[in-house]
């Protein structure tokens, strides 16, 4: 296959391992302005020291050859770009108060302004250098009366787990994948084009979704340096989606792609005050995504509001012949009971239309007592009863989870987990990246090595060697143990309490509220996600509240391709209780 021409060839990689991708910080500083969230207090001064971990943190420079990013022209009148939702950035696209370029000038001098020079939040590791040129021919198609869809020239960043055969690179945050140019989009990375939005960067996560070492800390990779939440430098920002979190709560991008094993979309939400939707396993295909686990990957929205998660679910949600929930490997899945996905073809179902403010009557919601965080968060979700009850809903407390003891210790978890990382990794470099350098686990293993001082600086990657020595997903002792927890997770689990009470969904704190930055791993108060997660069902978090000025999600969880009532839920809930307020910079007592 030819390459493309905006790819760099591999020793341009290797030239720009150390730096970022992000041009034009110095002019582009003044045209956020007053606009910006943190426009009083822009990073100026020393970057602020995290509380447990006096070693400064590894944030690489930024890049100081790249072109500057253009001034942000003034958008439509009263419309605050960083705030925007997508029906609100979709009727100024079409009165042609406001260009799409204009709309990617704002987002890209954003981000170069709070991630490009001082302290930054670190949410983005690169941007889609082809990213104006792209808004230009949106533009063109609106001009000529072509409207692609609700999406039609909305930007969009994407955890960099996905596969974009652009002149951006997919690494899953490590340097070892420099180099390792995909081929071909990702299947979620091909819908959204074709939706007409715009892939505007790739953002930072924990690298391999925090299944590298021991100890890692969220938001930390050797290619992005450390993610900060935007409430608070020196707290942690949770993983591993952290960097779509971050960026969608800062105003970046409306929109973010996340992907979680096991809470790395729903945590980072609740850190951000976003909101954060895990599907169903196999809903959003994770054909082209750097994987963990084919049995529980997920790919999902991140986005400031419900409405405009379904927006993005939409355009993403539908069968994928190629996902491995519909193979041979995939029988755990939920959607391998299916002859193809609820959704039989992408764009099939528009979830915007279950959105309902009155959503909240009639509905019947269990307190999961059982898997709530900590205290202060617990106190949040009691504190909004009285909305929910004054909405229409029954509040059914307690509802405890009965396999959770069982499942909590997280043993079986890892066990599969780690059976099918070597397996998944190996198809995904075969398929999207064949041309190597990095071929498969091994060689990963080795580059890390030889690259300790970047690499193993912060954390070793003894789940890697571990994996190397892992039965294979053929043996029966793999295959029981998954047929075990999917068991402990849904008929055991969820399915059992739901159907008991007869609840529409769980609720629960999504996590506690960020805890500092710690080099040394993170202190972390445990999730309501590993039920879901291994049961391969949907979870949606959104803000609940703020412990200490730090935010704190709240979950709904549901059974099986209940997306259409989680959404439902979620959205009377965010109208009946709007606590989500923009983040303003603060660096914290250690700073």
């Amino acid at each position: 296959m030819a390459r493309h021409p905006y790819i760099p060839t591999p020793a341009e990689r290797r030239q720009s391992r150390r730096r970022l991708v992000i041009g034009g910080a110095a002019a582009a500083g003044g045209a956020v302005g007053a606009a910006g969230i943190f426009a009083a207090r822009r990073f100026d001064g020393d970057r602020p020291t995290p509380t447990a971990a006096p070693t400064a943190l590894a944030i690489h420079p930024v890049a100081t050859s790249t072109p500057a990013t253009p001034a942000s022209p003034a958008p439509a009148e009263g419309l605050a770009i960083e705030h925007a939702s997508v029906a609100e950035l979709g009727r100024a696209l079409d009165s042609r108060d406001l260009s799409v370029r204009e709309l990617i000038e704002g987002c890209l001098a954003r981000i170069a302004a709070m991630d490009g020079q001082g302290p930054t939040l670190g949410a983005v590791i690169e941007v889609n250098p082809d990213a104006l040129e792209i808004a230009d021919a949106r533009d063109r198609e609106l001009a000529s009366g072509k409207r692609r869809g609700p999406l039609h020239g909305i930007p969009v960043l994407a955890k960099d787990l996905f596969a974009t055969a652009d002149a951006m690179a997919t690494t899953a945050g490590s340097l070892a994948l420099v180099d390792n140019v995909p081929v071909r989009d990702a299947f979620v990375i091909d819908r959204l084009r074709k939706s007409g939005a715009i892939v505007l960067g790739k953002t930072n996560m924990s690298e391999w979704g925090n299944f590298r070492g021991a100890n890692q800390t969220s938001g930390w990779s050797a290619r992005g340096g450390q993610t900060r939440n935007p409430y608070q430098l020196d707290m942690s920002p949770w993983g591993s989606s952290s960097g779509s979190a971050v960026a969608v709560s800062a105003g970046y991008a409306p929109l973010a792609l996340g992907v979680e094993t096991d809470g790395s979309i729903i945590c980072p939400a609740s850190a951000s005050a976003v909101v954060g939707l895990k599907p169903t396993v196999g809903l959003v295909s994770r054909s082209g995504v750097i994987p963990i686990s084919f049995s529980q990957d997920s790919p999902g929205p991140m986005t400031r509001t419900v409405e405009d998660a379904a927006y993005l679910l939409s355009a993403i949600a539908g069968f994928d012949p190629e996902d491995p929930a519909f193979g041979e490997i995939g029988w755990s899945a939920p959607s391998a009971s299916y002859a193809t996905s609820p959704v039989h073809a992408p764009g099939a179902v528009d979830y915007t239309r279950y959105l309902d403010a009155d959503g909240l009557r009639g509905a019947r919601l269990g307190v999961a007592r059982n898997v709530f965080s900590t205290a202060d968060a617990g106190a949040l979700v009691e504190a909004a009863f009285p909305t929910l009850e004054a909405a229409g809903a029954t509040i059914v407390d307690p509802a405890n989870i009965p396999s959770n003891g069982a499942l909590a210790p997280g043993a079986s978890e890892y066990e599969v987990l780690i059976t099918e990382f070597p397996y998944a990794l190996e198809s995904y470099l075969a398929t999207y990246t064949p041309n190597g350098p990095m071929l498969s686990l091994a060689d990963i293993i080795a580059f890390n090595e030889e690259h300790a001082d970047e690499e193993l600086v912060y954390f070793d990657q003894v789940v890697f060697y571990r994996a190397l020595d892992v039965a294979s997903i053929w043996d029966v002792s793999y295959q029981n143990a998954v047929a075990n927890n999917m068991a402990l997770a849904r008929n055991q689990g969820l399915d059992a309490v739901l159907d008991e009470l007869e609840l529409d969904a769980l609720i629960a704190p999504t996590t506690g509220a960020p805890t500092p930055i710690s080099l040394g791993g993170d202190d972390f108060p445990g999730a309501c996600s590993q039920v879901s997660a291994i049961a391969g069902y949907p979870i949606i978090s959104v803000p609940i509240g703020h412990v200490d000025g730090l935010p704190v999600g709240m979950s709904f969880m549901g059974r099986a391709f209940s997306e259409p009532l989680l959404l439902k839920l979620a959205y009377a809930f965010e109208q009946a209780y709007p606590v989500r307020r923009p983040p303003e910079y603060r660096e914290g007592s250690s700073a």
